[in-house]
């Protein structure tokens, strides 16, 4: 009769292998969603000053309709304000 005891050491490796890739997909996504914002906010900042920027040049409504959204001022005075201290 024989006896056979299996060790079942493998599952460790397995298990710390799921483990390992889990916290690096939530590491990887975490990064990407940071750099996305990133990104987002350094392409508002430089569509505030282009249309600043054309705004000094032209001061049409559609320049001030755009900078409205972008800087939530709703004032003509406050948005050249904001131009002027952006433009420097």
């Amino acid at each position: 009769m024989k006896f056979e005891l299996k060790t079942e050491n493998d599952n460790h490796v397995k298990s710390f292998s799921k483990l390992f890739r889990t916290v690096l997909i939530i590491a990887l996504t975490i990064f990407f969603c940071d750099i996305a914002f990133k990104l987002g906010i350094i392409s508002r900042n430089y569509q505030i000053y282009f249309n600043c920027s054309l705004l000094s040049v032209e001061k049409s409504t559609s320049n001030f309709k755009k900078l409205s959204n972008l800087s939530k001022l709703k004032s003509k005075q406050k948005i050249l304000e904001f131009c002027k201290f952006i433009v420097r």
